[in-house]
Formats: C-alpha cells, structure tokens, sequence
C-alpha cells in the first residue's frame, strides 16, 4: 500500500501501459482517476473502472483529450471533485502512426505532438500549482526508448517522446527544493495495441534485437511507475528511468 491516501490521474489509461498503471496504483492505495480520450474508448475506461472497485478500489472515469485546454482543466477538477486532492499525475496519453517523413501529414504531426507533447505540458501546467500548494506530489511521464534510438517512420513519435524528455528536466530544474517531483518512463518495446498494426516479421525483429530475448509484458514496464509514485523514489527528480530489456543503455 504504498500510494495509500494518494489521488492519481493517469492519462489514456482505458488500455495498454496506461491500464496497466491505474490498476497498479489502485493496488496500491491509491484513488485512480481514469482518463480515456473519446466516445470508443469509453467501454475499455469502464472496465478499468469496475476491475479497480472489485478490487475495492476508488476511481472515476473522465472522457478528455488533453490535448486540449478546457478538457486538461476539466479532468483535474473532476479529479478535485470527486477525492478533494491530487498527488500523482502520469502523463502517459499518446498515439502513434507510421510514414516516412515526406508522407506524413502535416495533419497527422500536429495530432503526435499535440496529444503527447501539447497533453503533457497542459496537464502539468495545471497540476503544478496544487502540488506547490500542498508541497508534495510526483509527475511521471512516459516518454520512450526510441527517443534516443529513433525509428524509421516515427518521426513524429520520437520528436514529441525526445521532447517530453527535455521537458522533465527543465521542469526538474524550476521545481528546485520544493517537495515535488517530477521524472519520466522511456519502456522498450511492449505488448501494447500501438503495436497491434506491426507486421509479425518486423515483431521477430525488433525481439531478436533485445538482449533478453522478448519483447517486455505491461507487468513488465509498471513497477517502474509505481516506484517514482512512491516515496522510495523521494531523491529521484528529472530522471528517465528506461524498462527496455537492454534493447538501450542510457
């Protein structure tokens, strides 16, 4: 129970490494509020929601896409509204698309980094000052190995991930002495549906080309999230902590 008495808001948390999170946190003690982005993915939000209350948990289900002002602002007050506090914000929101550069559509750029990068910095933005105010709290950001790998057709995709890296550390450096923390994730490949749409062939690659032989679970990435929530991570701040199977050394 190390999040007990802790509020949480995980962002694009109906599936994949985000899911995972919430019913980590919720393990844990903590309240979890669950964000999902539009009308279909509203089914997967709530079954997020009811496994955590079977569990005994707490949470709530908020529609937002926090790529945009008004929604980032509505989901912290729902989060306010419903538990009266918040002390861990995980930035996890993302989409990804695959083209080579001179494919993608300006369009299609503007959506990855506005739903990662633009997501990331509202959500922050609007977090910061609750967290001054009671002078506690953690923000985790999942950025991604391919950050400093790179990857053919992911240029939009790793810009914003490189990005969100730099934006911990900067944020890092403002936060100073105050007792808030803020650090970010970069998993390695994981069994998550952004990976739903890549051939098999390019899937036997990519695990042929991580030292220990798989390509890594959920299970495999949320500890790491768990532990920068937790007070175990107290002198943990602008780090970039990287679950990857040694498919990259930092």
């Amino acid at each position: 129970m190390r999040l007990q008495n802790q509020v949480a808001i995980i962002t694009g948390s109906s599936s994949g490494i985000g899911r995972g999170v919430a019913l980590a946190f919720a393990r844990e003690g903590a309240a979890v509020v669950v964000n999902y982005p539009d009308e279909p993915q509203a089914q997967s939000a709530r079954s997020v929601l009811d496994e955590i209350t079977r569990g005994g948990g707490r949470a709530i289900a908020v529609q937002a896409d926090v790529s945009v002002e008004a929604d980032a602002d509505r989901l912290v007050s729902a989060a306010l509204s419903s538990f009266g506090r918040m002390d861990i914000l995980v930035n996890n929101a993302g989409i990804a698309a695959a083209a080579p550069v001179q494919d993608i559509p300006v369009e299609q750029w503007d959506r990855v980094i506005a739903v990662h990068l633009r997501g990331t910095f509202l959500m922050t933005r609007r977090v910061l000052p609750l967290l001054y105010a009671q002078d506690s709290g953690s923000i985790i950001n999942t950025a991604s190995q391919l950050a400093y790998k790179g990857a053919p057709g992911f240029a939009h995709y790793t810009a914003a991930k490189a990005a969100i890296i730099a934006f911990t550390r900067t944020v890092a450096l403002e936060i100073g002495a105050r007792n808030v923390r803020i650090n970010s994730v970069a998993p390695g490949a994981t069994k998550t549906p952004i990976l739903a749409d890549v051939p098999p062939a390019l899937l036997e690659q990519i695990r042929l080309a991580i030292p220990v032989g798989r390509i890594a679970e959920i299970d495999d990435i949320v500890p790491t999230y768990v532990f920068l929530a937790s007070q175990d991570a107290r002198h943990y701040q602008g780090q970039t902590l990287s679950p990857n199977g040694g498919d990259q050394f930092l």
